[in-house]
């Protein structure tokens, strides 16, 4: 079976909400590409994939004490070319349709795993005030 601490569920949760708010960016992106000439649109694609194939914690190293401190989780995710869509003649391949469900989609994910999470911290409050 898998983690199911606390910390387990809310990392869950947050991994849920930046995934869903990289796929909305990226159908942003794309919709505000949707005439020009030659844009192909884009998908995110997520480092914490790789992270959860290789099994190992990325992280960051500071090489001055300048630095800010911040975790790997907080870059912004990459995106590539999205594959198997047809170009109008003028070269772009961004589809409305398509862009606009995958806005709908991310957001419906978004405010999933905002519910949980925020059902998560209700009971946490419950049980520091011992339920009065």
């Amino acid at each position: 079976m898998g983690d199911t601490s606390d910390a387990a569920i809310i990392s869950a949760l947050r991994r849920e909400m930046g995934r869903a708010v990289a796929r909305q960016v990226a159908a942003a992106g794309n919709l505000a590409n949707l005439e020009t000439p030659g844009y192909h649109a884009r998908d995110p694609v997520f480092a914490d994939t790789l992270e959860a194939r290789l099994g190992a914690q990325l992280s960051l190293a500071a090489t001055s004490p300048a630095h800010l401190q911040g975790t790997a989780g907080s870059a912004a995710s990459a995106s590539r070319e999205t594959e198997g869509l047809s170009s109008r003649r003028d070269g772009n391949n961004v589809q409305l349709d398509r862009e606009l469900l995958n806005m709908t989609e991310a957001a419906n994910d978004f405010a999933k795993a905002q519910t949980a999470l925020s059902a998560k911290f209700r009971l946490v409050r419950y049980a520091i005030s011992e339920g009065r």
